[in-house]
């Protein structure tokens, strides 16, 4: 069993991801998706990994980017076991919007 746990919409997010990158190359996509798999395996061990970020959310959720895909983000609660994963998003979208809608 893993040491985290996707929310329903950081599913979501993942599959998204992985489809619109997989118009152009379902190689890549599968790439960017084990990148996302890998983060939220380190995550899992070392939950205070990241940083939080006030000027997106006042809650107490913490950020990882991806080192080989630096557009995307894992945003989850560290205090959680297992770890919850609540988005994976590309950096670009509007993060206060969306951090606002999720549980």
């Amino acid at each position: 069993m893993s040491g985290y746990l996707f929310s329903p919409q950081a599913a979501g997010d993942v599959f998204e991801i992985w489809s619109y990158i997989a118009r152009e190359s379902v190689d890549a996509a599968n790439r960017v998706e084990a990148a996302i798999f890998d983060a939220c395996d380190l995550l899992a061990k070392f939950p205070g990994s990241g940083h939080f970020r006030q000027d997106l959310t006042e809650r107490p959720l913490r950020f990882w980017t991806l080192s080989r895909y630096s557009k995307y983000m894992v945003v989850y609660r560290p205090e959680t076991v297992p770890l919850q994963i609540v988005a994976v998003l590309h950096g670009r979208r509007n993060l206060p919007r969306i951090l606002k809608s999720r549980p």
